[in-house]
């Protein structure tokens, strides 16, 4: 849910909340929960200033009503926001995302969930921060002023009526504003600072400023060393809480994986790993019993622990309020209750209300464990409530995808047409995120392996509560798993389908009295019920146990747990850098196989004496192979047409069919554009064409030529200066008299004594002086003429 909506409710006018996560506050052994809001404000001369804003909640943040703004924090100059790795412990990537934010006078701590909401919110901020991510230096210049936060008065100066004055005042300096950008002191003031007055009071412990010493950045680690732990992941968290593009695979990286897919056997292969699956029903008891009898008594040290729980805590809190301190509880239970021969890192928690999943695995398999996700789907209180539904986890192990399902379906012996239908939304609604968001996301069947574990409450029917008591105490657990519903829906296709479960050769556990191994004695005298399961689907799957722990005596459920040998495709790095290499050199063939490629019946063309305004053609054809192309002559560097003024090609550009020819004609044409630097040998009749076929390479072409010198297109003072044909005088001559400006001597006088008309002018005029008059209706016909060609136009 965006809880971006029920901060943006507490706003005042101009704030935007531009994006919300929920974390965990984390000072020493405390865990408080916090949800951050990144909010911006646009300032008048059109800039814009940031802040964090912490709030307090007690349940999933919907409206205004449900958050209580605790403190806020400037983005400003000092301000920074680091993933860091606490001290001794393995960083896994997918694993809960540890931050520290620090200011002037200030340090935080935070765990985020990992996933794509964090990733945003983590890549907002760093877009928001003044400091650049990645070489620590100011986004500002020294003209830039320093981000006043004014807009943040309301709440300073309402909380320093509240709180002792401080010497600051009202001008602290950015990150540490008085009242609010320091940690400590009690409850938050900040309820009345509403625009709508909204915000449940909470009771706030001490908080310390300190460092913690244990906490060192993550940037101690280089991105090569996290690349070499974390096998094939994508995604890397920079020191600076910004979040690197993640490369879009083109159509070829594409091909490749595909190939590599198809392929995976060749450069793999299976190896055994041990994984211990738990489920427990603890009716909202805590911990009173060590769990060792339950996660570790007689058995190897598991490679990977999948343990779930349902019904954590049952007090109306946990349904209504996020925070529950059963999660700790448990939690700390199960990490001590662990192998003692092995050590173990966490990899996940998540928790929806009361049903909860815990992933750890062996420190030395860590760096194998790659592309974590976790989600929650609510199938309780009107199909979307956490009271009923499931927690997943996903994750990549060596090369091999898997999922596990921690569920809590719908009760009563009457509804398993309930409970089915809780088992299909959680497959149709349980989407996991990947790591290219281009990418559709992951469902709970899209995995190599799917573990399915909890309370999935299906009863025993058609017996009533003494015959299934006595075939229990007969042990005759066959005849009685006759009348299991989950084995009748099984069978009927209805749910599960293509799950397997292992035989049950233990009584059921549900439902004693708390504290015993008695059965229910209460006025409900509820039936005996196989109700905790564990079913999986997948390939190379050995089920080595299954069994329920009647040494657990804390809830009305027995717990149950499942060992198993999974056959994971581990990558042998020498074969796969061969597949690789074959699959490269395949496709390199193939796409040489396929690139378009002509021949030219001319390449280079020379154009004779080029004279004014006389077309010259010059003709070449072009062609095709075996795959269909386009072609298109294509600007050189630096220019902007394919080709000069005075030349075309004809057509430019078009599309040949394989074994098919075209004429592309050159035409070189001088007009009165192009002549006077043709004249004067600025330009010259060269040129280079550059002919480009789409996906395949380029083709030069060569033009050349003379151009005749004439009158037409030069200047009329030059030609003043021309007293021979301009055919006669050298090229040097003509580009000097044509770039000379009309020089003027200091009395005003010409240095040189040019002709009064050109030559040129002279002789046309003469010459229709001595032969017009003979043809005196000559130019009174043709302009007549002309008229009515006009007129006929317009």
């Amino acid at each position: 849910m965006d809880q971006s909506v029920a901060i943006q409710e507490t706003l005042a006018e101009g704030e935007y909340c531009v994006i919300a996560v929920q974390g965990v506050l984390c000072e020493g052994d405390s865990r408080q929960s916090r949800l951050l809001g990144l909010v911006r404000y646009r300032l008048e001369h059109g800039g814009q200033e940031h802040a964090l804003f912490l709030y307090t909640h007690r349940r999933m943040a919907i409206t205004g009503d449900d958050v209580s703004l605790d403190q806020i924090v400037p983005v400003s100059r000092d301000f920074t926001l680091e993933e860091v790795s606490p001290d001794g412990e393995l960083y896994i990537l997918g694993s809960d995302v540890t931050v520290q934010l620090d200011t002037a006078e200030l340090s935080l701590v935070f765990q985020l969930p990992f996933g794509s909401q964090t990733r945003m919110f983590l890549h907002e901020v760093a877009r928001a921060c003044p400091v650049c991510p990645i070489c620590s230096c100011t986004a500002f210049d020294s003209a830039t002023r320093d981000p006043e936060f004014l807009w943040l008065s309301r709440y300073r100066c309402a909380e320093l009526d509240l709180e002792m004055p401080t010497p600051r005042g009202c001008n602290s300096a950015p990150g540490t504003w008085p009242g609010y950008a320091t940690i400590g002191g009690g409850g938050s003031n900040f309820d009345g600072l509403r625009p709508n007055g909204k915000g449940v009071p909470v009771d706030q412990s001490s908080r310390g400023q300190d460092k913690p010493e244990s906490l060192q950045p993550r940037q101690n680690k280089s991105k090569s060393e996290i690349t070499d732990m974390v096998r094939s992941s994508t995604i890397t968290v920079s020191d600076k809480a910004h979040i690197l593009s993640m490369q879009k695979f083109g159509l070829r990286d594409t091909i490749v994986k595909s190939h590599l897919l198809q392929k995976e056997e060749d450069y793999t292969y299976i190896q055994n790993f041990r994984l211990f699956v738990g489920t427990y029903n603890v009716n909202g008891q805590s911990p009173k019993e060590c769990l060792r009898l339950w996660l570790s008594n007689g058995i190897q040290a598991p490679d990977v622990y999948c343990v779930g729980f349902q019904e954590l805590d049952l007090s109306k809190e946990a349904f209504f309020f996020h925070d529950t301190p059963k999660e700790e509880e448990w939690f700390k239970a199960v990490s001590e209750g662990l192998h003692p021969d092995a050590k173990y890192a966490k990899v996940k928690l998540i928790r929806l209300v009361g049903i909860m999943l815990l992933l750890y695995v062996k420190q030395e398999h860590a760096a194998y464990i790659s592309e974590v996700e976790a989600e929650t789907v609510g199938t309780g209180i009107m199909g979307r409530m956490g009271n009923k539904g499931g927690v997943a986890i996903r994750f990549q192990f060596h090369n091999t995808s898997i999922c596990v399902v921690n569920s809590h379906l719908a009760a009563h012996i009457e509804e398993y047409e309930r409970r089915n239908q809780d088992y299909k939304d959680i497959c149709s609604r349980m989407q996991f995120c990947q790591p290219d968001p281009s990418l559709p996301p992951l469902t709970i069947s899209s995995h190599d392996v799917i573990l399915w574990l909890g309370d999935l409450n299906y009863r025993i029917e058609e017996l009533d509560v003494e015959k299934v008591k006595k075939l229990i105490e007969e042990k005759d657990f066959q005849t009685l798993y006759a009348y299991d519903q989950l084995k009748i829906q099984v069978a009927a296709k209805t749910v599960f389908e293509g799950f397997t479960e292992g035989e049950l050769t233990f009584q059921p556990t549900y439902k004693y009295d708390t504290g015993s191994d008695d059965w229910d004695t209460s006025e409900k005298c509820r039936a005996p019920a196989w109700c905790d399961r564990i079913l999986w689907k997948g390939k190379n799957i050995t089920q080595l146990s299954y069994q329920s722990h009647m040494a657990l005596k804390t809830s009305d459920h027995k717990p149950v747990s499942s060992v198993f040998d999974i056959g994971v495709r581990v990558v042998n790095d020498e074969l796969y850098r061969k597949t690789l290499e074959e699959i490269v050199r395949s496709l390199d063939k193939m796409e040489n196989a396929n690139i378009p490629s002509v021949s030219l019946s001319k390449r280079e063309f020379c154009f004779q004496n080029v004279k004014y305004r006389q077309l010259k053609i010059e003709s070449f054809t072009i062609h095709n192979g075996q795959v269909p192309c386009h072609f298109e002559f294509i600007n050189k560097p630096d220019e902007e047409s394919y080709c000069k003024q005075w030349l075309n090609a004809n057509p430019s550009r078009g599309f040949l069919l394989p074994d098919s020819d075209i004429e592309i004609k050159l035409e070189l044409f001088v007009n009165k554009t192009t002549a006077t630097k043709l004249n004067s040998g600025e330009d010259k009749i060269e040129d280079i064409l550059v002919l480009h076929l789409d996906r395949g390479k380029d083709y030069f072409l060569s033009v050349s030529g003379n151009y005749l010198p004439s009158c037409f297109g030069s200047p009329i003072h030059t030609l003043c200066y021309m007293r021979e044909p301009i055919l006669d005088l050298p090229l040097e001559t003509i580009s000097e008299l044509t770039l000379m400006p009309i020089r003027i001597g200091d009395d005003g006088s010409q240095l040189e004594s040019p002709m009064e008309i050109p030559k040129e002018l002279w002789m046309m005029v003469d010459y229709l002086y001595r032969n017009a008059a003979q043809q005196l209706a000559y130019l009174a016909a043709y302009c007549f003429e002309t008229q009515l060609v006009t007129k006929s136009l317009i």
